[in-house]
């Protein structure tokens, strides 16, 4: 199956009351775990490649290469979209795009609603004619991603709305409390203001940062609009817990494979059970022929 655009399928799942997992990759082996998890579960995927590690990742063509390749070898059937996360500047998009993936998100949350604005205009413009889907976010998720600290800051409904509008995108990331990395106390979403941007924008939204929200809080966020759910967190604490374990019952071991494998089992695992909790398992002939 070549890889596809994540704006119908999103727009499948939010008629549908449902969530699409977005599950970033790390590595090979995250690919691997990843795709099986949605294969054997039925389930479409969105996989994603964070910017700021894309040169630990060894550039966009050789993750487009690889997802491309890791998906024809496993003869995986479901949909599956290679997405650029939080997208740097508009060249990284234009990069990602021509290294042949399907989906990017342009952050421009940082800037003025001007600026955002414009830069998301500019990607949108360039990812059109190549069939590629576009997210775009308003305020800023808090937390560390990849090294980066930021705060939280609410997104406003009338500058979601302004983007929306006059850039075309296909997904919005409207932040509303999450936070990137492991929560400190209690999860607090904007409930209140996730509906009011929903009625707002009309178009499926994006919960970043959702490691660690309880599920209750989770399925009122899908059933205010939210059809794509970002999980990285998660998912990397099962692997460096499931490759901590053996290397401590095994301490003289040095085979990669040996070492390696119970963490790839470990996001599979865990990918499962959120693909599980959103509601996508069993959906992937639904996204087939959405897409």
């Amino acid at each position: 199956m070549t890889l596809v655009s994540m704006k119908k399928m999103l727009q499948t799942a939010l008629d549908g009351h449902y969530a699409v997992g977005q599950f970033n990759v790390n590595g090979l082996q995250w690919a691997q775990g990843i795709l099986e998890a949605a294969e054997e579960e039925k389930s479409p995927v969105i996989l994603a490649a964070s910017d700021r590690l894309v040169p630990f990742l060894g550039g966009y063509p050789v993750i487009a290469a690889m997802v491309r390749s890791i998906v024809e070898e496993m003869g995986v059937t479901v949909p599956v979209v290679l997405h650029l996360d939080h997208g740097q500047s508009v060249d990284n998009c234009k990069g990602a795009i021509d290294a042949g993936f399907s989906s990017v998100m342009i952050d421009g949350s940082h800037h003025p609603i001007a600026e955002n604005i414009a830069m998301t205009g500019a990607v949108t413009a360039y990812a059109e004619p190549h069939g590629v889907s576009v997210e775009a976010e308003v305020g800023t998720v808090g937390g560390m991603e990849d090294g980066l600290i930021g705060g939280i800051r609410y997104a406003d409904p009338g500058e979601c709305a302004a983007l929306v509008k006059e850039t075309g995108i296909d997904a919005l990331a409207a932040a509303l409390g999450s936070v990137h990395g492991p929560y400190q106390g209690e999860t607090v979403l904007g409930f209140a203001e996730m509906e009011q941007i929903s009625k707002h924008v009309g178009i499926p939204l994006v919960l970043h940062g959702a490691s660690g929200i309880p599920n209750h809080q989770l399925q009122r966020a899908i059933q205010l609009g939210h059809a794509k759910i970002n999980i990285n967190t998660e998912c990397i604490q099962a692997w460096a817990a499931a490759v901590r374990s053996t290397l401590k019952t095994n301490p003289a071991l040095y085979d990669p494979r040996a070492i390696l494998t119970p963490g790839t089992a470990a996001i599979k695992e865990t990918v499962r059970g959120k693909i599980r909790e959103f509601g996508s398992a069993g959906k992937a002939v639904v996204a087939s022929t959405a897409h």
